[in-house]
């Protein structure tokens, strides 16, 4: 039963007992019109005796044989039941009834699972349950403070607390949902003493962890290392990691290896909240074996370097665009140029592209410039590293937080495809600076990436040395249970 419901009885209940008032007084009534008429019956009586004194004797026996059996005739009808009375009766039984229907006893407490089914929505499970849609609306609006419920997904379960008619098993109040959409994270809400849902998250402590994992390919690495229990999103960095230096198509063959070590967090239950950074990653390839470590430095630079702290180099992509088909609208070197109408030197290489195309940095680097700069409009610059700098320009716009001073990392987004400036149309003008010097983006293959040094490398070198001693002792538990370093794993 839900709210209305319960409303709607209790106006009939103060209904009847108000009827139930009106019988009473009516009764009350009746009860001294009764009285006053035995008055005068009593007086009338009085008045008889008398006359009967002065009768003869046979005839004040007859009279007062008559008198008994009418006195006893009027006993039998007081004993009889009303209409008045029978009506009372049923009125009381109503009350009764309705009482009975809102007692104590009947309201109890309800804790269910509602699962998530496909194309549920949250305020649809609530109406299901027996709740207005006003009602159910309002403690949407009360959750979203710390979850959107409009986030739920298929096989997601949502823990619901309630008070109930057991009478007919209707919903009459919620006093508290909770779901945990991840591992170890809560979104609760739940009715105070004052009648108000106050939301809240239980965050239950997490535990970090290394979790190391090794295995060999037959030719397709990503899937022997899915296979080794390697998560979708690590395979990607593993992947990224050694992305300049190994060409995965033509350089992994059957029997190269795979060796990784990486962070994860797990919840009390011992489920996998979340997977972090690969801290060491390693590949045997054709027997060599090229191994790279994370570091961190106090700036917040992070990149991968070996183990004597020289920096994986990444050479920088020349085409640093989303759109990878993009034509090449015009090439490095002297032009006549199309608004211009003189022959000028074009510092870099055009790539039409259409409108709002993303742009991506061309490698790590930091950006020292992020303004309109004359013809080239929207312009961006980026120094990789003492020797190297690179060039965005006519861009529509920047991507959110893109300014100078921030480090960005190869790949990231860090504006969209325009025309600003002097262009005849939507194209990246995108430019390769070598010590200050403009150079062919076409035809250098620059690297980036600077080894450690002196604070640093004596930082680096004793992370190296934690790092090796946890690989020794993963390799040691795995020969102790008989089993190879990790979980064998072929694609």
């Amino acid at each position: 039963m839900n709210f209305k419901q319960a409303k709607t009885k209790s106006k009939r209940i103060r209904r009847e007992r108000t009827l139930l008032f009106l019988y009473a007084i009516a009764v009350t009534a009746a009860l001294f019109i009764s009285i006053y008429n035995n008055n005068s019956v009593k007086a009338s009586i009085n008045y008889n005796e008398t006359f009967l004194e002065e009768m003869p004797d046979e005839l004040a026996l007859q009279e007062q044989t008559l008198s008994i059996e009418e006195s006893l005739k009027f006993k039998e009808e007081e004993t009889l039941p009303s209409p008045i009375a029978e009506e009372e009766t049923t009125t009381i039984e109503n009350v009764q009834k309705a009482e009975a229907m809102i007692s104590p006893q009947n309201i109890g407490t309800s804790e269910e699972i509602v699962i998530v089914q496909k194309g549920d929505t949250f305020i649809d499970i609530l109406t299901k349950l027996g709740l207005e849609y006003s009602e159910a609306t309002k403690i949407y609006q009360a959750y979203k403070k710390v979850y959107d419920a409009r986030k739920i997904k298929e096989g997601q379960e949502i823990q619901i607390s309630s008070v109930v008619d057991g009478r007919y098993e209707n919903e009459i109040s919620i006093t508290k949902i909770s779901t945990e959409p991840t591992s170890g994270t809560r979104y609760i809400l739940e009715k105070n003493t004052d009648g108000v849902f106050d939301a809240r998250v239980e965050q239950d402590e997490l535990t970090n962890e290394l979790k190391h994992i090794s295995g060999s390919t037959s030719g397709i690495l990503s899937n022997a290392m899915k296979n080794a229990g390697v998560p979708q999103n690590v395979v990607g960095n593993f992947i990224s990691i050694f992305n300049f230096r190994v060409d995965f198509r033509r350089d992994i063959r059957a029997g190269d290896k795979f060796e990784l070590l990486f962070e994860r967090k797990l919840a009390p239950n011992g489920t996998v909240v979340k997977t972090g950074d690969i801290v060491y990653a390693a590949l045997i390839l054709s027997n060599k074996k090229i191994e790279l470590y994370r570091y961190k430095d106090s700036s917040g630079t992070v990149d991968y370097y070996d183990e004597q702290g020289s920096a994986l180099k990444k050479f920088l992509d020349r085409k640093p665009l989303e759109f990878k088909n993009a034509r090449i609208s015009s090439k490095f070197g002297k032009r006549f140029h199309p608004i211009l109408k003189q022959y000028r030197l074009h510092s870099g290489v055009d790539y039409a592209a259409p409108m709002n195309t993303k742009v991506y940095a061309s490698g790590d680097g930091m950006i020292t410039a992020a303004k309109w700069v004359g013809g080239y409009g929207n312009y961006i610059t980026i120094r990789h590293n003492s020797e190297y700098s690179t060039g965005y320009g006519h861009l529509k716009s920047y991507a959110s937080g893109i300014r100078p001073g921030v480090r960005v990392r190869q790949g990231q987004v860090i504006g969209y495809v325009g025309s600003t400036g002097r262009s005849t149309g939507p194209h990246l003008h995108f430019e390769i600076i070598r010590n200050g010097k403009k150079i062919d983006p076409l035809k250098v293959k620059a690297a980036t990436g600077e080894n450690l040094s002196g604070a640093k490398l004596k930082e680096f070198k004793t992370l190296v040395a934690q790092i090796k001693e946890n690989l020794a002792r993963e390799t040691k538990l795995a020969e102790q249970a008989n089993l190879p370093s990790a979980t064998p794993a072929t694609d």
